[in-house]
């Protein structure tokens, strides 16, 4: 007879599921958003624009998160997430002609809201649900709900310009809505009351990590992924429908597929550079990898000024970063939750996303401003200055 699932692996299955579905819906609102109004005749940086107060708001959205999971509970925090992210995709089913920037802009700060809050709710949840001294169980759960995360935004990419080409800006949006909507109420109903809550109520001032390995670790992410952000955000698709005359399926398809086989690396990440569990991972591999991956972005910006294919340069130029930085991610993603204090864990892994966030932000406004003044390749330069800061950062990391 098979042997019933355990309290809490039925608590982190719920959790998992709860922000696999809300991963798939942002990654296709992001695309479609990205598609739709560069078709409209958007400029580069009028759409980064649009996702100037996602990001902002998910860098308020972590400090304020963290401390309001600590107190309410990370049941109550995700719950949150997933209604705001539905009405945040109610507010773009209005007639098109009230689909102006500042309302778009607005949707968006709500989705930022959302996303931020499941993220950290579903990151803080796992140092509950695994014991203390567990390295490897922690690392194993981390990479496989980071990785499967980035796995499922890459399908909505592929969704999003998949349901743009079929069902139109509003009925690809009206769907998504209405899924969302199901898990929600399931969530309601399905996820523990008192997960995450603390039994000391922390202060609004204490949403500032103390711990310097938190701090370090927090510094060298918002490099790494302000340099990702600064020609994968807006650079990236725009060139790729305005310089090789691709579709919105062949862009959502290319970037779905890159995102994905990036998830599915991080998933694997232990397995490649974790073979003893009992010992956690060191700040010294964060540093080494972050170091692997410095020249990639600035060989792809060479390579792609040469007489050779340019879709071919990108789809090999970011095979190899894909792999390295989901290495790093997922290094990175793991030694937050083995760094967080137990007790509040949400806040320190809230004060982590802030930074996070601050580096999307960062990396959006790079990302539409560089690329429409000096073309992809400046923005792939800049990605690897900021990729060796961040590697620069790691050597301050506990070892």
């Amino acid at each position: 007879m098979r042997k019933p699932l355990s309290p809490d692996v039925r608590q982190y299955l719920i959790v998992t599921g709860n922000y696999w579905a809300f991963t798939l819906t942002d990654g296709a609102l992001r695309m479609l958003v990205v598609l739709h109004f560069y078709q409209l005749g958007y400029t580069p940086l009028e759409i980064a624009l649009l996702f100037l107060f996602y990001e902002i708001f998910g860098v308020v959205t972590n400090l304020v998160g963290g401390w309001l999971g600590a107190r309410v509970g990370l049941n109550r925090t995700m719950n949150i997430g997933l209604f705001l992210q539905i009405v945040a995709l109610g507010m773009l089913l209005v007639p098109a002609s009230m689909l102006t920037v500042a309302w778009v802009m607005t949707a968006q700060a709500l989705s930022g809201i959302a996303k931020d809050l499941n993220k950290m709710s579903a990151k803080s949840a796992i140092k509950l649900l695994v014991p203390a001294e567990a390295h490897g169980t922690l690392f194993h759960w981390v990479a496989l709900l980071t990785g499967s995360k980035n796995a499922l935004k890459g399908a909505g990419f592929f969704l999003g310009g998949v349901l743009l080409a079929w069902l139109g800006f509003q009925g690809a949006v009206g769907a998504m809505a209405g899924a969302l909507l199901v898990i929600w109420c399931l969530s309601l109903m399905l996820l523990k009351d008192d997960l995450g809550r603390s039994n000391a109520k922390p202060r609004f001032r204490d949403v500032f990590s103390k711990s310097r390995a938190v701090n370090v670790l927090s510094a060298a992410r918002l490099c790494l992924f302000a340099a990702r952000d600064v020609w994968f955000v807006v650079a990236l698709p725009v060139y790729l429908s305005q310089a090789l005359d691709w579709s919105s399926s062949q862009t959502g398809g290319f970037m779905a597929s890159w995102i994905i086989a990036y998830g599915l690396v991080q998933g694997l990440t232990p397995r490649f550079i974790h073979r003893d569990q009992s010992r956690p991972v060191s700040g010294r591999t964060a540093m080494g990898w972050a170091a692997a991956l410095t020249l990639v972005p600035a060989l792809i910006a060479l390579a792609l000024t040469q007489n050779l294919p340019d879709s071919l340069l990108l789809i090999c130029g970011l095979l190899v970063f894909g792999v390295l930085f989901a290495i790093n991610s997922s290094l990175h993603s793991y030694l937050i939750v083995s760094y967080a204090d137990r007790e509040n864990v949400s806040m320190d892994v809230g004060f982590y996303y802030m930074s996070n966030a601050m580096g999307r932000l960062l990396g959006t406004v790079l990302s539409g401003w560089v690329f429409q003044v000096y073309g992809l390749g400046a923005c792939l330069l800049i990605s690897s200055v900021l990729i060796l800061l961040a590697s620069l950062i790691s050597v301050a990391l506990p070892r």
